[in-house]
């Protein structure tokens, strides 16, 4: 049986009153396993943004549950550290790397462990095993504007797996790269899935690489559609 890596239950979340009322999430409900890459499409307003936040516990839903690995950690309200919490199980991709200019790759990724309290020597042995995994070991040391967009991304997926997260979020992380690039961009996030056993949700408008995912969610006036 695989393992759940994440589950939402009838979120809701709502901006404005009367007749400027928006309804960005509408009881959405979905789940991502372990090992899984899912895709979250829609038109633009469609409320996928909102639901990446709220599953990434940096804006709260006015109600519903969220469930992340074996932790409920919303349930009409936040019930666990939600920094310390997103820092331990919850990784980050983003549209733009958002590398910090000033450090090489391999101290980009060390950053993040060394916040969490990881020794400097084991994180830096460990910044350099994943970007050897991803084929970035003779770019190690290079600073983020000497390394093309599909490299600084590479760099900001190991990053966000720095930590082991169950739970890997990414918001249009192709969006700024060529077709070619975009598609080993999304063929990684798989392989991160399955080899990480990680749960991995990827909001794209990005369809020449739709046949990536397990599972592909749609949404729509702020309500998610049966997965196909």
């Amino acid at each position: 049986m695989k393992h759940i890596a994440l589950i939402a239950e009838n979120l809701y979340k709502t901006y404005g009153k009367g007749n400027t009322v928006v309804h960005a999430l509408n009881d959405v409900s979905l789940t991502l396993h372990a090992g899984e890459i899912a895709a979250l499409l829609g038109p633009s307003g469609a409320g996928k943004s909102t639901l990446l936040t709220s599953l990434g516990l940096i804006q709260q839903p006015d109600s519903g549950k969220i469930i992340i690995g074996n932790e409920t950690v919303f349930n009409d309200g936040y019930k666990t550290d939600i920094r310390a919490f997103r820092r331990n199980h919850i990784g980050f991709v983003f549209q733009k790397a958002n590398l910090l200019p000033f450090l090489s790759a391999v101290d980009n990724v060390r950053l993040a462990m060394e916040i969490n309290d990881v020794s400097g020597k084991a994180a830096k042995k460990k910044a350099e095993e994943l970007l050897a995994k991803f084929d970035l070991s003779e770019r190690k040391n290079f600073m983020p504007k000497e390394l093309s967009g599909g490299q600084q991304q590479r760099v900001a997926i190991a990053r966000a797996l720095a930590n082991t997260p169950e739970l890997l979020l990414a918001d249009e992380p192709t969006a700024a790269l060529d077709s070619v690039m975009g598609r080993k961009v999304m063929e990684l996030l798989k392989q991160v899935a399955h080899e990480h056993n990680t749960g991995v949700l990827v909001v794209t408008h990005d369809h020449r690489a739709i046949d990536v995912f397990d599972r592909i969610y749609v949404m729509e006036d702020g309500k998610i559609k049966a997965p196909f």
